[in-house]
């Protein structure tokens, strides 16, 4: 059996360290992305299982990736987990009607990331 994938997108770097330690905890192979650019082309050549998605990000935001993520074929795949501190409810229905699986508000910590991987129904 394939080991399960996640990509981490976050434009900083001690975030996607820090998600990377507590995904990897939770058996999950990791990669990273530090926009929405960049992941796309990772997601072009092998979508992983889930994705960890920040909102703001230069080059190409969380909201535009995801829209792009989602018109792929089997672009409706992989969970994706917004992870922001983007806390307006309109702009949290907004990432789920795009196609976000889970909402989860930075910071956030191993407890709160495994809950939320539970909710999306990928652990």
């Amino acid at each position: 059996m394939d080991p399960r994938t996640c990509l981490i997108v976050d434009d900083s770097r001690i975030i996607r360290k820090v998600s990377r330690r507590i995904v990897e905890g939770l058996g999950y192979e990791v990669d990273e992305a530090a926009d929405g650019a960049e992941a796309l082309a990772q997601c072009s050549a092998a979508l992983p299982d889930v994705i960890l998605l920040d909102w703001n990000m230069p080059v190409m935001d969380g909201l535009t990736f995801l829209r792009r993520l989602r018109a792929l074929p089997n672009g409706d795949r992989p969970k994706v987990l917004f992870c922001s501190i983007e806390s307006d409810p309109e702009r949290i229905s907004e990432a789920l009607a795009a196609g976000a699986d889970e909402y989860v508000m930075k910071p956030f910590d191993g407890e709160v990331l495994a809950s939320k991987f539970e909710e999306a129904g990928v652990t």
